[in-house]
């Protein structure tokens, strides 16, 4: 298994939790009723010898030969029980660092009092930040759990732009923007097709993807054609790639067979009924009016994911044309070239962080751990003319779930 030892770390940290948590758990636990102690230390430990074992045991198991659903449950149920752990442990470290002050406050100045618990029974731990920390730490845990069942809840944004350079006869028109659909982590196909029929009640005039379209293969698709080849529009479907289209996250038995993924991908988009734009742009006309499109492929300001988009390919001949948008994947790449190079670019339309698919997400307030990262990553965004929106995501990855931050169908209204 590559990375092996990477992977045997993780698994040295996983028991070290365990322990840890454990000390936590002791503290809490009734002294009166020796029978519901007992209970719960058991399946404390079975949990976790369990959730261990699997862990030990992967290296050696054709993991990806397992279930689709089973894998991704028990992968994101393995997170979830580790960072609940890591919530409880901070509290827990807490109190060790108080426990540490005590001694030394003991050893110093020779505290009686201090001296008599120490040599009694130790400098005990806080009962409150022992129930404050399995308090946090379930409360998480029951957090990820619950967000398994809002993954196809597929909330509409609607948002009125307004342009004052935008022709008169494209005012009102009604863009549909979709991102991220990573097809791969689906599991309830009918759960899928009522997204589309929603974005089809809309009746949008052009419907636009920001790529991800699979998690690495574009064998992923397969289930999954006759669902979106039902998005229509008058004015088109357009889309683009995100860095997981790609196939880069995947070790290919060669170059070949990875080139060979990305090509069928490409056909995928056209057997949609889609256009897919490579570094091109074309042009809506309406009357005399003109406004261009432009799609590039993944282009991120961010070193872990590539730069494979070509602005100065799909750029050049839209100068005279008074509007254009641009379906460009990962968000990092409007203020890393679009504001300072592409003025005249008016509208971006981005995908990629899904809202970390963790987070809060009121009128008036959106946070997520995902915005330590991104500086623009979800909603509308401007910077004095130009516009950015970024959609938080019609699918998910690695968690099978949505808390806080739900899929998306944006609906664009230009005026």
């Amino acid at each position: 298994m590559r990375n092996s030892g990477f992977w045997w770390v993780i698994i040295g940290i996983m028991i070290v939790l365990d322990i840890y948590v454990y000390q936590a758990i002791k503290v809490v636990l009734p002294e009166h009723s020796p029978k519901t102690r007992l209970i719960i230390i058991v399946l404390y430990w079975l949990v976790s010898i369990t959730v261990t074992g699997i862990l030990v045991m992967m290296p050696f198991i054709n993991f990806d030969n397992w279930p689709r659903g089973l894998r991704t449950y028990l992968f994101a149920t393995t997170v979830g029980l580790f960072f609940a752990k890591l919530i409880v442990s901070i509290f827990l470290a807490l109190d060790d660092i108080r426990r540490g002050g005590m001694w030394v406050i003991g050893k110093l100045f020779s505290n009686p009092s201090v001296e008599i618990t120490q040599a009694s029974d130790g400098i005990t731990r806080s009962a409150f930040l022992s129930w404050l920390g399995l308090a946090a730490g379930s409360t998480l845990f029951g957090t990820l759990l619950y967000g398994f069942s809002n993954k196809y809840k597929y909330h509409i944004n609607r948002i009125p732009l307004s342009f004052s350079n935008l022709p008169n006869a494209f005012k009102g028109l009604k863009i549909v923007h979709i991102s991220d659909i990573h097809s791969g982590s689906f599991m309830d196909k009918k759960a899928v097709m009522h997204g589309i029929e929603k974005i089809m009640k809309e009746k949008p005039d052009l419907i636009l993807f920001t790529g991800d379209l699979v998690n690495d293969r574009a064998s992923e698709m397969t289930d999954y054609m006759d669902v979106f080849n039902q998005l229509k529009a008058p004015m088109g479907v357009y889309s683009t790639l995100g860095n997981h289209d790609y196939g880069d996250y995947v070790r290919w038995e060669s170059q070949e067979a990875k080139h060979a993924n990305l090509e069928r991908l490409k056909a995928v988009h056209g057997e949609l009924g889609w256009r897919l734009l490579m570094n091109e742009h074309i042009i809506f006309e309406r009357g005399e009016d003109k406004i261009a499109l432009l799609g590039i492929e993944n282009w991120s300001a961010k070193g872990n994911f590539p730069k494979y988009g070509k602005l100065t390919e799909a750029h050049p001949g839209t100068e005279g044309l008074p509007f254009k948008i641009l379906m460009s994947h990962d968000p990092s790449h409007w203020d890393a070239e679009v504001v300072p190079k592409y003025k005249d670019i008016d509208l971006m339309l981005s995908g990629h962080t899904h809202g970390m698919q963790f987070g809060v997400d009121l009128p008036g307030f959106k946070w997520s751990p995902v915005q330590y990262m991104y500086k623009q990553w979800a909603g509308l965004y401007e910077n004095e003319s130009q516009k950015l929106y970024v959609n938080r995501g019609y699918g998910f990855i690695g968690y099978p779930g949505r808390v806080g931050i739900l899929p998306e169908i944006t609906v664009i209204t230009l005026g």
